[in-house]
C-alpha cells in the first residue's frame, strides 16, 4: 500500500532535497506550499441551525444536511423564542426557519434575530404561501422561501444559494406573483400593530381558545387576558370575538 506523506513533511523534504529524483528547485516547493494553502483555504462548513416545532420535521431536515457536503447542522428549536435564544448562543451561518411557530412566529423570529445578526442567513420553510407571508418573511431579514411540499434537492439548493448571499424563492411561489410582485413594497399589516403578546392571544382566540385556556397557556389570569383581549378590538377596529376572528383570517395572520 503506497504511504501518503503529509504535505508539510513533503515541503520539508523538498527544502532538503532528499527526495527519490535527487535536487528539486525552488519551483517545486512554491507549488507544494500552493497546494498546502488550497488545502487549508477549503470552503468552511455552513452551520445550520433547523428551526421546526415538529421533531419528526428537525430530525428528517437534519440527516439530509448532514449527508451534504460543506453543511453541518449545529442545532435546533422548536419555537421562535428558543429560535432566538439558540440563534444568540450558537451565532450560526444559516437558519431554516418554520413560519407556523409557538410562542413566536417564524416572521418575527426572522425580523429579531436579523436585527441582532444580519449576517445569520435564514431561509423559510412553510406550506403556506399566501401572497402577502412571502413577502413579510422576506421584508423581514429571510433571504430564502421554500415549500415544505418541495423536493428535498430544492431545500439544499436553496441552502447553497441562500449561503452565497442571494435570493432563492421556490419557483412554484415566483410562478405565482407577477414580474416583480415579490420585491414591491406592501402595506403594513394591522397586526403590525400589536405587540407580540397581542398577536399570540389573538392567534389562540381564532384557533378556538376560551380565555380561560388562553390565560393557561400563558400563564396570565383571566382578567389579564380579558384586557389583551380588549386593548387588541380597540387597535384593529373590531367589536366583538366573531368579527376579530374574520379579521384576522382575512388578513392572513398566520395561525398556532
Amino acid at each position: 500500500m503506497q504511504r501518503t506523506i503529509p504535505v508539510e513533511c513533503r515541503i520539508e523534504t523538498l527544502r532538503r532535497g532528499i527526495d527519490g529524483a535527487g535536487a528539486h528547485t525552488a519551483t517545486h516547493i512554491a507549488i507544494e506550499k500552493s497546494n498546502c494553502m488550497s488545502l487549508e483555504l477549503a470552503a468552511p462548513l455552513a452551520r445550520i441551525l433547523i428551526v421546526d416545532d415538529h421533531s419528526i420535521v428537525r430530525d428528517g431536515l437534519a440527516l439530509l444536511i448532514e449527508l451534504e457536503p460543506g453543511m453541518k447542522v449545529v442545532g435546533f428549536a422548536g419555537s421562535g423564542e428558543e429560535a432566538v435564544t439558540v440563534a444568540q448562543r450558537l451565532k450560526p451561518d444559516l437558519i431554516i426557519m418554520d413560519l407556523m411557530l409557538p410562542a413566536l412566529n417564524g416572521i418575527d423570529a426572522t425580523q429579531r434575530i436579523i436585527s441582532e445578526f444580519p449576517q445569520i442567513r435564514i431561509i423559510a420553510l412553510s406550506a403556506c404561501h399566501t401572497p402577502e407571508q412571502v413577502r413579510r418573511v422576506l421584508r423581514a431579514g429571510a433571504l430564502g422561501f421554500v415549500l415544505k411540499t418541495a423536493a428535498a434537492t430544492e431545500l439544499l439548493r436553496a441552502v447553497q444559494v441562500v449561503s452565497a448571499g442571494k435570493q432563492y424563492v421556490s419557483p412554484t411561489i415566483t410562478a405565482l406573483f407577477a414580474d416583480g410582485a415579490l420585491s414591491m413594497p406592501i402595506p403594513k399589516s394591522p397586526f403590525e400593530r400589536l405587540s407580540s403578546r397581542e398577536r399570540k392571544v389573538v392567534q389562540l382566540i381564532v384557533a378556538g381558545s376560551t380565555s380561560s385556556d388562553i390565560a393557561l397557556h400563558l400563564s396570565l389570569s383571566r382578567k389579564t387576558v380579558d384586557t389583551y383581549r380588549g386593548r387588541i378590538m380597540v387597535k384593529l377596529g373590531v367589536t366583538n370575538r366573531s368579527a376579530l376572528i374574520r379579521f384576522a383570517l382575512e388578513y392572513e395572520l398566520p395561525l398556532v
